[in-house]
């Protein structure tokens, strides 16, 4: 009834999430430019362009 001990390794993984700062500062500043080149275009069409209408 004496059953022999079984030894069982057991890997453990660490799974860490990557986060490039750079990227993401890169990738902000990109449409941060975007969105203030939108609303340049957006006030020159109210400022210039529709007064002439």
């Amino acid at each position: 009834m004496n059953e022999p001990h079984k030894t069982v390794e057991v890997e453990h993984k660490d799974i860490q999430q990557k986060s490039d700062s750079s990227m993401v500062a890169a990738t902000f500043i990109k449409y941060a430019a975007y969105v203030l080149i939108f609303f340049g275009f957006l006030y020159f069409l109210v400022k210039y362009v529709f007064p002439k209408f």
